[in-house]
């Protein structure tokens, strides 16, 4: 079963749209008048990190994946890409599509992203899930692996170091698909993206991830209802920290997932989208 196979069945559009002066493409399911949910990916990441879950939210929501700001076939402002300029890009997003309120599953980069976005914006999120969201430390070795892996699949036009990247965020090697690797490969490989690709990286320098990193008081400002899933072998982030943010986020609830590293969405799909979903269904 290939990614796309996966939405047979699901009435979807790829769009292309300029927000904010930013070419941005994202994946819209669902019915229109539904409930919108928004999906963001992690770093150097793209939509596609969400196939397995599109299809099982899009039969009641309205599905908006899109890649963020210099990612997947996004344009990039031409400048470091730092969490508010995330946060602004996705707010022009739903203004551009007339959505007042939304519902953000945010995973890695994307968690950090929603979750400031919820923080300093509350009126505009419904409920927040957080999969295996970042930016709440600034681990130095963590962080020289995300910057050296990537890089090197970006500047160096090897399928195996594509390969490799991706294997570092599955605990399983064969949710690594050759059809997902293919993916990654030609969008690591575009010019656009190999020339914006220090900017994509400057959160994983200490003097800009600091300054963005998302604080506790930032987490108790949190309103909306939260749910964080996360993997118990993930590669980034121990299960401490995830503790620490599901006793910094008020009344969040935390889910950990057995066997699982850096994608619960995408590893232990049907899991995941039934947790999600239910909680989506709860009333507050």
């Amino acid at each position: 079963m290939t990614l796309w196979t996966q939405l047979m069945g699901t009435g979807y559009a790829l769009r292309y749209n300029d927000i904010g002066g930013i070419p941005t493409r994202s994946l819209v399911a669902g019915p229109e008048d539904g409930e919108a949910v928004v999906f963001l990916h992690g770093t150097s990441g793209h939509l596609e990190a969400f196939i397995r879950n599109v299809p099982a939210f899009a039969r009641r929501y309205s599905v908006h994946a899109v890649d963020m700001l210099g990612h997947g076939l996004t344009g990039s402002p031409g400048s470091d890409q730092r969490i508010p300029g995330y946060v602004r890009h996705i707010l022009d997003y739903l203004d551009a599509h007339d959505i007042g309120t939304a519902h953000f599953v945010g995973e890695s980069l994307g968690g950090w992203v929603a979750g400031r976005l919820a923080a300093d914006h509350p009126g505009r999120v419904g409920k927040l899930i957080l999969v295996a969201p970042g930016g709440t430390v600034a681990n130095p070795e963590v962080m020289a692996r995300i910057r050296t892996s990537t890089r090197a699949a970006v500047e160096t036009d090897d399928r195996e170091l594509t390969k490799k990247r991706l294997h570092l965020l599955m605990h399983d090697p064969a949710d690594v698909s050759e059809e997902l690797v293919d993916v990654r490969h030609s969008i690591y490989h575009r010019p656009a993206f190999v020339a914006n690709i220090d900017h994509l990286l400057c959160l994983q320098q200490l003097e800009n991830r600091v300054p963005d990193l998302l604080t506790a008081e930032q987490m108790g400002r949190i309103k909306a209802p939260t749910l964080i899933v996360w993997g118990a072998q993930n590669p980034f982030g121990d299960v401490p920290e995830a503790h620490r943010m599901n006793e910094s986020i008020p009344g969040s609830r935390l889910e950990i997932f057995p066997e699982c590293g850096h994608w619960p969405q995408h590893e232990h799909a049907a899991r995941f989208n039934e947790l999600a979903l239910g909680f989506l269904a709860e009333t507050r």
